[in-house]
């Protein structure tokens, strides 16, 4: 019987842990805006599974577990430019092991709500990405990509600091929710599975 107890402690504490971070820029002005994307998708996920955010260390971080893996996602408080401070310390805190880090960012490059999930690759210019493989010094961490297209008028920190238009947002709450379930994919059935799945399946590439 006590060994039975152990057994299932033990499996319990060995719980495979993974930690996705939407990245954003926090405060009221930036809210509802192209670039804050990831933070859009964590809420969804959270309030899926009836959980909030709470202020922790760099980053406003909540938890649960689901189907045997404990989910650690956070939205980091440092600001885009300096992303790779809360993963690196989020990663390291809850002992999570790189494959096992998803980093969900907006992409200009990609038209608007079109999704692109990857093992590896460059920042392709982005300062969250740059910032996150300077601090891991490497690029082999995952990423899901959400496309929110090239700017026409506006420059490009205009547009990406802007807030979604009306027609935007038709696609937009669609996709946040495909978002969601990808996440759990990429957790549940692995990164190549989930590649497969959703890159095919929803014309990502």
């Amino acid at each position: 019987m006590w060994l039975l107890k152990f057994f299932k402690k033990s499996n319990s504490d060995k719980m495979k842990k993974f930690l996705i971070v939407g990245l954003g820029n926090i405060g009221e002005e930036y809210k509802e805006t192209r670039h804050n994307i990831g933070f859009k998708i964590l809420n969804e996920l959270i309030n899926k599974f009836g959980k909030e955010f709470e202020v922790s260390r760099y980053a406003l971080r909540s938890k649960f577990n689901f189907k045997g893996k404990a989910f650690v996602c956070i939205k980091p408080s440092t600001y885009m430019n300096l992303s790779g401070k809360a993963v690196k310390y989020w990663m390291n805190k809850e002992k999570i092991d790189l494959k096992n880090i998803l980093i969900i960012t907006d992409d200009i490059n990609i038209p608007m709500g079109k999704l692109r999930l990857k093992g590896k690759g460059s920042s392709g210019g982005h300062n969250g990405l740059e910032d996150i493989e300077k601090s891991l010094n490497t690029i082999h961490y995952s990423r899901l990509r959400f496309g929110i297209g090239k700017p026409n008028k506006l420059s490009q920190v205009d547009y990406v600091l802007g807030k979604w238009s009306s027609e935007e947002k038709i696609i937009l709450n669609e996709k946040v929710k495909i978002c969601s379930d990808l996440i759990l994919s990429f957790c549940l059935t692995g990164l190549s599975n989930t590649m497969n799945s959703y890159n095919n399946n929803q014309g990502t590439v």
